[in-house]
């Protein structure tokens, strides 16, 4: 059932709606890297160890290797992609609000992964003062 906004309903005022971290995990142990079971879990726990709720996953094994993911939390969504042939994973961990840190998803994961490397980059997503006032 969708819930229809009425033009006088106003947002609370935030800096921003969220915090999207794309990280890189290079030089994995590339036999997590290609099992789902293994992948499928460390997600999810990833996102409990963040504080967020988890709802839904979803997760798939390809032929010949790699796995790809999407743990669906109330804050927003934690997802992952996996090139074992190149020791590799893709990570994008997104939450909105307060009660969730995605931080700490990704020290989980570059536990869990065996990852001898890593990098991240933080976005800050919904940055409404960044726009015009007048536009809203």
């Amino acid at each position: 059932m969708e819930t229809q906004l009425k033009e006088t309903q106003k947002a609370p005022s935030v800096s921003n709606l969220g915090r999207h971290i794309l990280a890189e995990f290079y030089n994995c142990d590339p036999n997590i890297l290609n099992n789902v079971n293994l992948i499928e879990t460390a997600m999810e726990q990833a996102a409990v160890e963040c504080g967020a709720t988890v709802v839904e996953k979803k997760f798939h094994m390809f032929s010949p290797y790699g796995v790809s993911g999407v743990v669906i939390i109330s804050e927003s969504h934690l997802a992952i992609h996996t090139w074992p042939e190149y020791w590799y994973a893709a990570v994008d961990l997104f939450t909105c609000g307060e009660s969730c840190d995605p931080l700490v998803a990704y020290e989980y994961l570059k536990e869990k992964l065996s990852a001898r490397s890593a990098i991240y980059t933080e976005l800050q997503r919904g940055m409404f003062d960044n726009i015009k006032k007048d536009v809203m």
